[in-house]
């Protein structure tokens, strides 16, 4: 059986974490920065959580992950 190819767009948006769950970074925070402030700007770093609706499709789109 041949190997199954990754989503590539999956690959670089999603990392997996020891618990099974995949790390992502927030959105809002590529252009049009000056309207926004600091504070949300700063909040906007911090790597969140996928929804847990969500793992079941990562885990098809990355079977090596």
């Amino acid at each position: 059986m041949p190997k199954l190819k990754s989503n590539r767009g999956a690959a670089k948006r999603f990392v997996r974490n020891a618990a099974g769950g995949f790390k992502r970074a927030a959105s809002h925070r590529r252009h049009i920065l000056t309207k926004k402030s600091t504070k949300r700007k700063r909040q906007l770093r911090a790597p969140a959580q996928l929804h847990p609706s969500d793992v079941k499709a990562a885990i098809r789109m990355l079977p090596y992950c």
